[in-house]
């Protein structure tokens, strides 16, 4: 079977698991990352969600991707990201993402973000990660409890990804696209109810031949 038909049975596996556990319970709309250009041809969350929340500030804000066996960080100088991946050898890395804690602001507690390739929104293909790269867990939307070593202090989502570049993949340039998000959206209405704060970061793939 070809990657690409592949990487599109896996997103859509994906979106089977995660979608009806997220998103309706009760009734009740929890969080949708799939309309950002998979299942709409949004560009990023807040053409649904209001970024609203007390949480803007960066320096509490903990957004990062790191190695899967250590807190080592793929963050540059710039605060952008760059993966290098030899080709068709997988690599797993881990989106970390929380608050430090507070005593003077209600916390988020619950997070959810997907990785787009901007150049992919308008095209039919489910995936729309970089072309030519394969991934388990291109989106998620998590309840924050998960431990890391140093980050005692924080409240925090960890979920590993694991990328391999095709012979097809390309060098590419990602945004990752992060809400923080505290209590529930009316069914239909989704800048009502829920609190979140929504950030960027850009993560560009490198293929190392």
């Amino acid at each position: 079977m070809k990657p690409v038909i592949l990487a599109a049975l896996a997103v859509l596996l994906v979106l089977l698991l995660t979608v009806p556990s997220v998103i309706f319970d009760q009734g009740k709309a929890y969080a949708y990352p799939p309309g950002v250009g998979i299942l709409t041809k949004s560009r990023n969350c807040l053409a649904c969600h209001a970024n609203n929340g007390p949480w803007s500030d960066e320096h509490r804000t903990i957004i990062d991707i790191m190695e899967v066996s250590s807190t080592n960080s793929f963050r540059q100088p710039d605060g952008t990201f760059l993966i290098q991946v030899k080709r068709n050898q997988p690599l797993t890395v881990r989106t970390v993402i929380g608050r430090k804690r507070s005593t003077q602001e209600p916390t988020p507690y619950r997070n959810a973000w997907i990785y787009v390739d901007p150049t992919t929104i308008e095209s039919s293909s489910l995936s729309k990660f970089a072309p030519g790269w394969e991934t388990n867990l291109q989106l998620s939307c998590r309840i924050v409890g998960d431990p890391l070593e140093g980050y005692e202090d924080a409240i925090l989502t960890i979920l590993p990804m694991t990328l391999r570049p095709t012979d097809a993949a390309r060098d590419a340039q990602l945004i990752l696209q992060v809400m923080l998000t505290r209590g529930e959206s009316v069914k239909g209405k989704a800048r009502e109810g829920i609190v979140g704060n929504y950030f960027e970061r850009k993560v560009t793939l490198k293929v190392l031949d």
